[in-house]
């Protein structure tokens, strides 16, 4: 790794993304197939709300490095970011491919399935970053939301309250509990 790389990681991990996107850029001058500068670069971007130079980024770090798994989720949330869905979906087939216990890209491959309608495929890639994470509490909240919408309202409730007994202050998971403790089981299935 380049010094600096290393210093825009750095500057990264304290929040300190335009100083870290410096520091990679300067990584890149001296020397350009740097996929891991290419990648830090991506997700300081991202980070930054620039998803348009985030996703040319991640498509560079994968030209250098294609078997780079957390590069092809991190280009599937952007692509995701950017309303393109489809292309986020190849993304993380492909990571999972490469990598497959990796619960984050399940949960991210499941938000996206989810967005696209597709609730038995979303559920199976929330379960499966569940066990691998039993502790993923926004996993649990977004089971939660597909069960819902599946018509397994029971389900959902369980989902919603395991989410916040381990993470107390998840605004979504909240929300939804309360929303479906204050509607009765026959009300919601009239609104149906």
């Amino acid at each position: 790794k380049s010094t600096s790389s290393s210093l825009g990681a750095l500057l990264k991990s304290g929040r300190r993304n335009e100083e870290a996107l410096t520091s990679f850029e300067y990584a890149l001058a001296l020397k350009p197939d740097h996929a891991d500068a290419h990648y830090n670069r991506g997700n300081a971007l991202k980070e930054l709300g620039r998803y348009h130079e985030a996703l040319a980024s991640y498509a560079r770090t994968l030209a250098l490095r294609p078997d780079f798994a957390e590069a092809h989720v991190n280009l599937g949330n952007a692509l995701a970011q950017s309303g393109r869905l489809p292309e986020a979906i190849g993304h993380y087939e492909t990571a999972l491919r490469i990598q497959p216990d990796d619960a984050e890209a399940h949960f991210a491959f499941g938000n996206v399935l989810f967005q696209s309608g597709r609730l038995p495929e979303a559920m199976k890639h929330y379960d499966a970053a569940l066990r691998l994470r039993p502790d993923f509490a926004e996993a649990h909240s977004n089971l939660g939301s597909a069960l819902l919408q599946a018509g397994r309202r029971e389900e959902a409730i369980r989902q919603y309250t395991e989410a916040l007994r381990i993470q107390p202050g998840l605004a979504e998971a909240r929300d939804n509990l309360a929303h479906l403790q204050a509607v009765p089981p026959a009300a919601a299935k009239a609104k149906n």
